[in-house]
């Protein structure tokens, strides 16, 4: 006689958190894994109140390989679990992402304590991997090498209800030979046109304003479908999605960024006035080397184009100090592209070798005294600009997004914090009696231009737009507590069922 298997089910009000390492792309993702676990009856962790352990039952970290030290900062992490899962049975660790795409069954041979390893091609398999892992009683390791189903038809659980990330592509079809994504995330995959929107108007529709555009390199949009304008098409198609105030897009190429582009967002009411334009370094000899197909006066003319149409343009950039085989003169162009640039700022970086990328095997190897020194260099200039750029924000009026958690202290200054048009942050003096909330929109005038952000105490000019997208947060807020599950969702094994043949 045939059997029916009954597909395993989280316990009632099981919790979980989600850590996360790295870019948008694994924040995004996180947001993902979170709606996942929440459509599978898991309860967010710090959202289940009070009485229950002081451990969530479950782990996921979501990883990064490509900063320095991402294996030890997760293997430190797990170790500090281990103990705490021991007094805990039943509890369960995961890791996904890109070192999990990486390292594989290696995980799980450093930290046996690790319940489940997924990679970055099939995020949607994590609740039947948890669940796998339990019934069977050992860890699960599953790796695919090319991508599962889109990560944007999963569940999400977005962290904001005013501002959004909108995948528009994954993957990369560059080989950067210090970068080890393309490995991890596979050829780039494009979304259909009609998709994105489709999913931009569902967030408006929730009371989202801003939305991000993401891509591993997201100007390169449409290579799958042979459109090589189809990102600046994607920019003027937002236009006309009515309640949506603020479009963004990160990061795109140097080689791929054409003027169609810069007239898109020029001429586009709601494409903000800011761009992330990764420079990684201002030698010829060092881009060649890092097989960046763009050089110093291709650079340095997009933002000339950039500024021509846009003067208000905030410009924000990458750079990577000491590749291998950097000379003094390699590093000092450096220094002049970000003297010409003038960037409002940039996340500068201290070249380390990436295991199974082609720069860790070259030679000349910078020594690490002379990097350091470099770095210091690069980052007293750059800070020093950003100085200057905010300071000449003082006078300007703008229209500031409230958001949440940006001024770590607001508390004590009595200020509301949130971002610019063009992605600056300000914080901001409020009259007394005035109800913000995230999501609304201030008109603030800046007082102040500081090394990192801008002050705006004046409170003559000040006013107030409350929005669908603070009403989204507010409602958020008034939403109550997850009750106990009588009976949370069926999560199935990923296996065949037995069943009585008809």
């Amino acid at each position: 006689m045939s059997t029916t298997t009954a597909p395993a089910q989280p316990d009632p009000r099981r919790t979980y958190q989600v850590r996360t390492f790295g870019c948008q792309m694994n924040v995004h993702d996180s947001e993902r894994l979170s709606g996942l676990l929440e459509d599978a009856g898991y309860v967010r962790f710090d959202e289940a109140g009070g009485g229950g352990p002081v451990e969530p039952d479950v782990v996921v970290f979501n990883t990064c390989a490509v900063r320095e030290n991402a294996d030890n900062k997760l293997y430190g992490n797990l170790g500090h679990l281990a103990p705490v899962k021991e007094r805990r049975p039943g509890m369960q660790i995961a890791v996904g992402g890109c070192l999990a795409q990486k390292d594989r069954g290696e995980i799980v041979r450093k930290a046996p304590w690790v319940d489940v390893v997924f990679g970055t091609h099939n995020v949607g398999s994590l609740p039947v991997l948890l669940e796998r892992a339990r019934h069977n009683a050992e860890a699960q390791v599953e790796i695919l090498e090319s991508l599962e189903t889109f990560p944007s038809t999963l569940p999400t659980r977005r962290e904001s209800p005013y501002a959004a990330w909108v995948s528009i592509s994954v993957g990369c079809n560059n080989t950067c030979t210090f970068c080890i994504v393309p490995a991890l995330r596979g050829k780039e995959k494009d979304r259909r046109p009609g998709d994105v929107l489709a999913e931009v108007q569902a967030l408006v529709a929730e009371g989202v304003l801003e939305v991000t555009l993401l891509g591993q390199n997201v100007n390169t949009y449409g290579v799958e479908f042979g459109d090589r304008l189809a990102f600046g098409k994607l920019l003027r198609a937002t236009g006309g999605i009515e309640g949506l105030e603020r479009v963004r897009f990160t990061s795109p190429h140097p080689s791929s960024f054409t003027d169609d582009v810069i007239d898109a967002m020029a001429e586009t009411p709601n494409v903000m006035p800011s761009l992330h334009m990764p420079l990684q370094s201002g030698s010829d000899r060092v881009l060649k080397a890092m097989r960046r197909s763009y050089r110093q006066s291709r650079f340095l003319g997009i933002i000339d184009g950039v500024r021509a149409r846009i003067p208000d343009a905030a410009i924000t950039t990458d750079i990577i100090v000491g590749f291998p085989g950097e000379t003094d003169e390699d590093f000092e162009q450096t220094l002049h592209v970000v003297e010409q640039a003038r960037f409002s700022s940039a996340f500068t970086f201290q070249y380390s070798p990436r295991p199974g990328t082609p720069a860790a095997t070259m030679g000349e190897q910078v020594p690490k005294a002379v990097v350091q020194e470099r770095y210091e260099r690069l980052t007293q200039l750059q800070d020093h600009i950003t100085y200057e750029e905010n300071v000449a924000q003082t006078g300007r009026t703008l229209d500031v997004l409230v958001a949440e958690g940006e001024g770590r202290k607001d508390a004590a200054t009595r200020r509301l914090s949130g971002r610019a048009p063009d992605n600056r942050l300000v914080h901001f003096s409020v009259p007394d009696g005035t109800a913000l909330r995230p999501g609304d929109v201030a008109t603030v005038t800046v007082t102040r231009g500081a090394p990192h952000y801008l002050e705006a105490d004046d409170l003559t000019s000040f006013a107030v737009r409350r929005t669908r997208a603070g009403d989204a947060w507010e409602a958020r807020q008034a939403r109550p507590e997850p009750e106990v599950q009588d009976g949370p969702r069926a999560v199935g094994l990923g296996m065949p069922s037995l069943r009585r043949a008809l």
